[in-house]
């Protein structure tokens, strides 16, 4: 069953369940598949593929973090509650990410195997890097690793 099949299946259960939080959730991802889709040149009733689904699903967690930090400093914690509940739902469709102990050790790797790398080459470190852990490991750890080997 691909994820965009087993959202589907979801909004059918919140909706009986009248789970409105959850039901709002998959509603969202359901248009953004179908957005994603016409996008891709692709007709709004064919499916996704795991890797895109994900794609669209990773931007919608990228929002409410976004969300979330922007209504705590404007002063709206009730607002950011709601993206918060919204965010923990999101979660649970993404795979688990790799620890920044994982990412150390293929960064110290990644390192020898390139012969080394200074300040100068830092972005050309960090972006083959995020392209060996594409989906596996979150950008802001990938990052602070880097800088961490680099300093």
């Amino acid at each position: 069953m691909t994820i965009q099949t087993d959202i589907k299946e979801q909004m059918k259960e919140a909706m009986k369940a009248k789970d409105t939080v959850k039901l709002g959730v998959v509603r969202g991802l359901s248009s953004a598949f179908t957005n994603e889709l016409v996008k891709l040149g692709k007709m709004p009733q064919d499916e996704l593929s795991d890797e895109d689904a994900l794609a669209v699903i990773r931007r919608a967690v990228k929002q409410r973090k976004d969300s979330i930090e922007q209504f705590v400093t404007g002063g709206r914690p009730e607002l950011a509650e709601d993206e918060k509940a919204e965010l923990a739902i999101l979660e649970t469709y993404l795979p688990a990410m790799m620890s920044k102990e994982d990412v150390m050790t293929i960064a110290k790797a990644k390192m020898e195997e390139m012969g080394g790398v200074d300040k100068s080459k830092a972005g050309m470190f960090m972006g083959t890097l995020m392209k060996d852990l594409k989906g596996k490991a979150d950008g802001d750890t990938v990052k602070s690793v880097v800088d961490e080997l680099l300093a």
